[in-house]
């Protein structure tokens, strides 16, 4: 994953490789941060179980959850650690949680990078055009575990009928997701042995309710955009709050990382500054909520994502956007 996707123009060289530096302390700040978080949010949820001071709980819990994914996504793209081993051990530890492999993640994401908004190429594309029904479907969290935990049981069995999967590639997602069917049903009979439910209570039920928090973040990157060859055309980046950008990895800079993926997470809110403010450029960028009304919007009276131009934005809002790096004075420096 260390192909750089993006415009000579953008920025110079020199100011690229200087933002590309890996830190492994800042990649321990980062998960120390949020595996922290974890912990608390989950002795506040195992103590106040039964009680409505749990729901609160409940929630932060599940949320922080599944925005492990974020970090699994930047240690698919080893730009957390300097050190690579360290991406490649914390990333399948967060895709055994997730129950989303690592290796498959990291073809499917690779397909995703090099053909974005490609329907034949992008590995986030195979599916159905987006109706009303299904794309609800997919944001409240039914049809997404759907398929994520089917695929896990299918390339368990041998299956694998994604195309940008390159065939020699098929025995390990196999591999992999039989190492995984074992860990969950290890955990399962064990849970069933003692007689416990902390596996559900702590992990398996916030983080099923509470993907579609998550899901504002998986739908506002792409959908609605050009399905052109273009990162400034075809990838959304998303202004919001320092906490949403802390819990994210700062992926909200989508764009920026889309130009750059081998960018640290760290840096890109720098690297944003560098190739849109300074330049006085603005990528399309929208709120999580101001998207979504506008997905409902478009889709409303048995409109479908088919009934939209394929080489054209059609969800966008017309305020005058603001640059969404933060400020220059507020921004540390790796």
């Amino acid at each position: 994953m260390d192909e750089v996707f993006g415009r000579k123009d953008m920025i110079s060289p020199v100011r690229l490789k200087e933002l590309s530096v890996k830190s492994d302390v800042s990649g321990f700040v980062q998960l120390g941060s949020h595996l922290g978080a974890l912990a608390i949010t989950g002795a506040g949820l195992w103590y106040f179980w039964g009680g409505w001071w749990a729901v609160p709980f409940f929630i932060a819990h599940g949320v922080l959850i599944n925005f492990l994914y974020a970090g699994q996504h930047e240690m698919s793209h080893s730009t957390v650690f300097r050190t690579k081993k360290l991406n490649e051990i914390f990333g399948r530890l967060f895709g055994f949680v997730l129950i989303y492999p690592r290796d498959f993640d990291q073809i499917q994401h690779f397909a995703h990078h090099r053909y974005t908004q490609d329907w034949e190429g992008d590995g986030e594309l195979g599916r159905e055009r987006y109706s009303m029904l299904s794309y609800l479907l997919w944001v409240l969290g039914p049809t997404y575990w759907y398929t994520r935990i089917r695929r896990v049981i299918r390339f368990s069995l041998g299956i694998v009928s994604e195309t940008y999967i390159p065939a020699d590639q098929h025995p390990r997602v196999i591999r992999e997701a039989r190492w995984h069917l074992a860990g969950y049903a290890l955990i399962a009979a064990l849970s069933v042995l003692a007689g416990s439910w902390i596996a559900v209570k702590l992990w398996l039920l916030p983080m099923l309710v509470m993907k579609p928090v998550h899901q504002l973040q998986n739908t506002i990157e792409h959908l609605g955009l050009p399905h052109v060859d273009q990162i400034s055309e075809n990838t959304r980046t998303t202004r919001t709050n320092a906490i949403m950008r802390w819990m994210c990895w700062n992926m909200q800079f989508h764009t920026a990382h889309h130009a750059f993926p081998a960018v640290p997470f760290h840096r890109l809110p720098d690297l944003h500054r560098t190739i849109f403010v300074e330049k006085g450029r603005k990528p399309h960028s929208m709120t999580y909520l101001g998207f979504q009304l506008a997905v409902i919007k478009a889709f409303w009276n048995g409109r479908t994502e088919a009934d939209y131009p394929d080489d054209k934005i059609w969800i966008m809002d017309d305020t005058d956007l603001e640059p969404v790096a933060p400020r220059p004075g507020r921004v540390k420096q790796a």
